[in-house]
């Protein structure tokens, strides 16, 4: 073969036969005011009143803006009453609703019906907001002329006869009812007379990701050092029973000295105003009796989200003491349980659905002894309190908001006859966890939840990944931070180099090679290095000599014995690798290389093919879009046609097994798909995704379909909820991936695998769905002298 350090580096932008590199477009670009955007108005409590309903609507509204662009306008009536008379400053609050004004309730029908603008109308429902007027608010529904989103934040199993009067008129002139927990959807069903055309949706109350802050941190930030933080929070009232708890602190006291009470939140306004702080007071009188002064602290202010969310972090036992046996849902509940809260809990509906199956523990309402007995069983068990931990952050986090954005979106879209297009808003771009990940000497492995495992050690294959994220966001934007973490990648390939041209592919934590490599196969992993490297070396024009030259080096002693590989992922990698090569470096030698192993998995494509199944294999497994994108990379460097011909024709076979008309569903790790059998239907991995997003890049680039446009932006849009679950797998919070869509559930950790797929998913994708486009054309220019 010919020596590799023969080359000549080009000057400009390559451009190989047939490789047409397109004008950037932007197929998101509207004007976001448009009118031609249905409009869907919340007629609800909102900030700046203080209540659960209104900070509940605001952060669903949040959520829906930031997680779809261009899809719909959200729009506010603002429900006052003359004890709560408020000045808005969002722009969002169109219209108020004087609760305790019988009027205003015909006045704001008749606005809302000669919008032309308003499409949907959702009235969130509490039964104290309309106690004042329930015939004009009777009246108010039924002239509403917009299709009626009705959500019930309470549902009575056992109501008087008014109450469930009020309820059947409002499911008679509903179209859709959003309730929260599948107890308050049975008691409808089984209790009321819903029409068969009125659609029930159960989408439970939203919840924040966190970052998982360190307790211990967060404790001294505050003051609490070496102190057990029992907690509840929400707006104060009798109705939360907190003298339950003051009455079980003795008890706990005596087993735990070190245990704090906080008591969060400020008097709920309505009760302030009807009877000032007879009850805080009342329960200040009660911590002095029992002398609990040093184990009890008022947070007496409405908190901002981000200290409150730190405030439950440190909290080692969540207390809901509840009196109210037929509160169907608690955000606070809920909350807590998000912030890794063990949790302690009356059974309201929503406790006994959400703690079942080790979550948490319930004790009966009032009583104080069965509450410090759960505590102190809590407190001194550590096994069960971090199994309660991961058991409740297995059930909370399909509560999270983006999950209810998208739960409530895509409610909205069937009540339209999915008249009502859905376009999810892309993330920013967010490489905290990935750095967070990456110690002095590589990327590692995996991840518990969000916490790098350092018992998980290294591999090439995730490192390789790295280079080419890092490499693609430096070529974004040039940040010069981007280069530390090329630089350790890099080197990472470069310790993994074996004298035999192939690399190492496990390392511990002790950056000892494991005994794995001697039971695997490393030919793929070599050529992920192999395709990182190439990568590299097409990014001459911008990256630093050093990291260049090192990657030069190492790609071209690689190459010497690469001739001999024969797995097909392995070839079609190193074929990426040549391919991005040759993009700095003209050299015939990996050309007459990519040439090979592209006639070879022609050669397979040709033995397997068959009229109905137009593949290179028996099955479908992993990485399956790298075999036609590497044809055609093979096309783009030789302009031989067959290569094109059949990338083009096994790769349409692919996608027609991956994707409906909505969306992806890559091949299950499970049990892949067989050639003439049914595929197993869940286990898909971030990865596949990914590596498909960057397959239709690159036929998109060369072939011009809009079919591949459009299925690249179905592809992402998995990661932010348009999957089977309709759940988020990309953490917005974290930056991290998470690690899988199993068939009930996400996989919480955020291991460097996903995490990195997600990221070049997300950069390979940022020029055909952002405003943005490449401003650095410039290339660095280097001579070189032939080697013999």
């Amino acid at each position: 073969m010919e020596n590799f350090n023969t080359y000549q580096r080009h000057s400009g932008q390559p451009k190989f036969p047939g490789f047409i590199y397109p004008e950037y477009i932007s197929e998101k670009k509207s004007t976001a005011d448009s009118p031609l955007l249905p409009e869907i108005l919340f007629i609800t409590s909102y900030p700046p009143r203080q209540c659960g309903i209104a900070t509940y609507s605001q952060d669903l509204i949040k959520a829906l803006e930031k997680q779809f662009i261009h899809s719909f306008q959200l729009k506010i009536c603002a429900l006052e009453s003359d004890a709560e008379l408020h000045l808005y400053d969002d722009e969002a609050v169109k219209y108020t609703l004087n609760a305790s004004q019988a009027e205003s309730f015909a006045t704001i029908a008749s606005k809302i019906n000669a919008d032309d603008n308003i499409s949907t109308v959702v009235l969130q429902h509490e039964f104290g907001f309309f106690a004042e007027n329930f015939e004009a608010f009777h009246q108010f529904v039924t002239q509403i002329e917009k299709p009626l989103v009705v959500v019930f934040h309470t549902v009575l199993p056992d109501p008087q006869e008014n109450i469930k009067k009020s309820v059947q008129h409002m499911l008679d002139n509903a179209d859709g009812v959003i309730v929260m927990t599948k107890t308050a959807a049975d008691v409808l069903t089984n209790s009321y007379h819903i029409n068969s055309d009125v659609k029930i949706e159960v989408i439970p109350h939203g919840t924040h990701l966190v970052p998982y802050l360190d307790k211990e941190v967060l404790k001294e930030k505050y003051g609490y050092e070496n102190r057990k933080i029992l907690s509840t929070f929400g707006l104060l009232n009798s109705g939360k029973s907190i003298e339950t708890t003051l009455d079980a602190l003795p008890s706990i006291v005596k087993t735990c000295p070190e245990a704090l009470f906080l008591i969060i939140g400020k008097t709920h306004p309505t009760v302030a105003y009807r009877e000032g702080e007879k009850y805080r007071d009342m329960l200040t009188s009660k911590i002095e009796q029992l002398h609990l002064t040093k184990h009890v602290k008022f947070i007496n202010k409405y908190l901002p989200l981000e200290e409150l969310l730190e405030y439950l972090q440190m909290t080692d036992i969540y207390l809901f003491t509840s009196k109210d046996p037929h509160q169907a849902v608690s955000g606070t509940f809920s909350y807590a349980l998000s912030c890794a809260c063990p949790i302690v809990s009356t059974p309201i509906p929503h406790a006994t659905e959400v703690l079942s199956e080790g979550a948490g523990l319930i004790f009966d309402f009032g009583n104080s002894e069965q509450l410090a007995d759960c505590v102190n069983r809590i407190l001194f068990d550590v096994k069960l309190r971090n199994d309660m931990i991961m058991n409740g952050m297995h059930k909370i986090i399909c509560t999270s908001w983006q999950n209810a954005a998208v739960a409530h979106a895509k409610f909205f879209q069937k009540l339209s006859d999915d008249g009502l297009r859905l376009r999810y808003r892309n993330p920013a771009i967010n490489m905290d966890h990935i750095k967070k990940m990456t110690t002095d000497f590589g990327i590692l492995q995996f991840s518990k939840i969000n916490c790098p495992d350092v018992t998980s050690g290294y591999t090439l294959d995730d490192n390789a990944r790295a280079l080419i994220a890092f490499c693609q966001h430096y070529k974004l934007t040039q940040d010069a931070s981007d280069l530390k973490f090329i630089k350790k990648y890099i080197d990472f390939i470069a310790y993994c180099e074996c004298s035999d041209g192939k690399f190492m592919n496990y390392v511990d934590y002790y950056n000892n090679f494991t005994l794995q490599n001697t039971e695997v196969n490393l030919e793929d992993s070599t050529g992920r290095a192999i395709w990182a490297l190439g990568y590299v070396i097409s990014l001459s024009y911008i990256l630093p000599d050093d990291i260049v030259d090192k990657a030069e080096q190492i790609f071209e002693r690689s190459l010497r014995y690469a001739d001999n590989f024969h797995s097909p992922r392995a070839m079609a990698f190193i074929i990426k690798g040549i391919y991005y090569y040759n993009r700095a470096i003209e050299s015939r030698a990996t050309l007459n290389l990519a040439e090979t192993f592209a006639n070879r998995l022609v050669q397979m494509y040709r033995h397997e093919a068959t009229e109905d199944w137009l593949w290179f294999e028996d099955k479908l497994t992993y990485a399956n879009s790298v075999l036609p994108e590497a044809l055609l990379c093979t096309y783009a460097l030789t302009g031989n046609v067959q290569f094109k011909n059949i990338a083009k024709e096994s790769f349409d076979f692919l996608l027609s097994k991956t994707f409906t008309d909505q969306a992806i569903k890559v091949v299950s790790n499970k049990s892949w798909h067989p050639k003439d059998q049914q595929p197993s239907r869940f286990g898909e991995q971030p990865i596949d995704v990914a590596y498909t997003i960057i397959a239709l890049r690159k036929f998109h680039d060369v072939f011009k379909e809009k079919e591949y446009l459009e299925k690249m932006e179905i592809a992402f849009n998995w990661f932010l909820g348009n999957n089977h679950l309709q759940q988020v797998v990309y953490n917005p919070c974290t930056g991290g991936c998470f690690d899988g869509l199993e068939e009930t559930h996400v996989n919480l950790n955020q291991g460097a695998e996903s995490s990195i797929s997600y990221l070049m998913a997300r950069l390979m994708s940022y020029k055909f769905f952002s405003d943005e486009k490449d401003p650095y054309q410039r290339r660095r220019i280097k001579s070189a002298t032939q080697v013999s």
